[in-house]
């Protein structure tokens, strides 16, 4: 049987289509649950889960890009402090 893929509404924003899967899977939890929707809501919270994954992996990328323009990079980091800057000064 193929599944027919339908149009689907983009949210707002991540917190509204995290509201939204969260309340999908609080429906689909319970045990009064309608079969006759139960697909469509299934179809739902995997298009809002495939939509936020879309937008963590675009920030992260925007993200990256941003710390890469300030110039900052792992040797950087670890160059920053020596041992020699945890010593007691009071033993010279």
């Amino acid at each position: 049987m193929a599944t027919k893929k339908t149009q689907q509404a983009d949210p707002k924003g991540y917190a509204e289509a995290m509201r939204e899967v969260e309340s999908i899977l609080s429906e689909l939890d319970s045990p009064s649950v309608d079969v006759d929707v139960l697909s469509t809501k299934v179809e739902r919270a995997s298009f809002l889960i495939n939509w936020c994954n879309e937008r963590i992996a675009s920030a992260q990328m925007t993200v990256d890009a941003l710390v890469a323009d300030l110039g900052f990079d792992d040797e950087d980091e670890d160059e920053e402090f020596d041992e020699d800057d945890f010593e007691d000064k009071d033993d010279e």
